[in-house]
């Protein structure tokens, strides 16, 4: 759809219902402006022309021009739809500019019925007419084993300054497996941008699938963002309760399904982490849940209060979560109401915050601006 129809349809309402923020020294309103309408959209990432990837979970890759239009990347593999499961994950490689490469996560179809998330990479080559396609498609990883299920393929995919590559998997709501060195389920991966395994992996003596491994014992990964003193931070769904934010270090266990700061979907008790001080805690958890799906840690000066603080969209909060990070402490600072499921936020080349809602009711999701009123 384009920006201006759009956005004079819809601001004045926005403005009202997401303008009003706390009142401590560091809020800031903001003004929340449509731009476009996806089908299931999942994830995003900007080129550097300013355009904008995004991914619709049924299996579309499309190019949005901050303007108005959208076109279609063809030459996607087949991607593996239901559940949780779809196109997920989207960004580019650090040399984008030399080589139009490309990585995107996916759900892919196992034997049967199973199913397990991939990521792969391909060079991207876009049409002046809008559009383009993806060609010399490689699977770089996948999860293993595939099982049957419809929950928790993760699939975030981040880059370090050091080129790796860092893969969240989530454990396909199996529980123990993320527990296990045998299975890549319920981990977070560092691999060389091609693939291939790095020499200094904690585990890679231990060989197979454990010597991708960086971090062990965790359960439903959607968001994965480095600060600027290069920490790793992550989040994760919890059970019923116990949502995550965690800073990820090499080699750590994080306890899941052993510990947590919530508590099964029956109703049986899962003990908390402090009673397990060998499993590593998170930094910030949530009770009532806010159901967190994307993060950045935001480092531009168009919203100077908000340097160095985290953004996490909420899909239960129906809002995008400010946390305020201290060095390796965090707290919640507040939350911008959007009144809507929130599964994707992004930091635009302007420094605006851009956000995608989740699917309304087979309406599609918005693609959204933010920026100060």
């Amino acid at each position: 759809m384009n920006r201006n129809t759009l956005g004079s349809a819809f601001a004045i309402v926005l403005l009202a219902v997401c303008g009003i923020v706390s009142s401590k020294a560091t809020a800031q309103s903001f003004v929340a402006t449509p731009m476009a309408q996806f089908s299931e959209p999942w994830a995003m990432t900007f080129l550097p022309d300013g355009r904008l990837l995004v991914t619709e979970k049924r299996g579309q890759l499309r190019v949005y021009t901050v303007g108005g239009s959208t076109a279609t990347i063809t030459g996607l593999p087949t991607v593996s739809y239901g559940g949780h499961g779809g196109l997920l994950d989207v960004v580019l490689h650090p040399g984008f500019a030399a080589n139009n490469l490309v990585y995107f996560s996916y759900a892919e179809a196992g034997t049967g019925s199973t199913r397990g998330t991939a990521v792969a990479r391909a060079r991207l080559t876009l049409s002046p007419q809008g559009g383009g396609s993806l060609s010399n498609v490689q699977v770089l990883w996948r999860q293993v084993p595939k099982v049957t299920g419809p929950n928790h393929f993760g699939g975030r995919i981040a880059f370090g300054s050091d080129g790796k590559l860092w893969i969240t998997s989530s454990e396909r709501f199996q529980f123990q497996p993320a527990q296990e060195m045998n299975t890549n389920l319920g981990k977070i991966l560092r691999l060389n941008d091609d693939g291939s395994i790095p020499a200094d992996n904690p585990f890679v003596s231990q060989g197979g699938v454990a010597a991708q491994i960086w971090s062990l014992g965790h359960r439903n990964l959607y968001g994965l963002a480095f600060d600027a003193q290069g920490r790793l931070w992550s989040h994760e769904m919890g059970p019923r309760g116990g949502d995550e934010l965690n800073i990820v270090e090499r080699g750590s266990n994080y306890g899941w399904p052993v510990v947590s700061n919530g508590d099964n979907y029956d109703g049986s008790v899962i003990p908390d982490h402090n009673t397990r001080p060998e499993f590593n805690a998170p930094e910030l958890f949530w009770n009532p849940v806010i159901s967190p799906a994307g993060l950045i840690i935001y480092d531009a000066s168009l919203f100077p209060q908000w340097r160095g603080n985290a953004f996490i969209g909420g899909l239960s909060a129906r809002a995008l979560v400010r946390v305020q990070i201290t060095g390796t402490t965090a707290r919640e600072a507040e939350r911008l109401n959007l009144n809507q499921r929130i599964r994707e936020v992004e930091q635009g080349p302007d420094g605006a915050i851009w956000v995608l809602e989740d699917q309304q009711s087979g309406a599609g999701g918005r693609l959204l601006r933010l920026t100060p009123r």
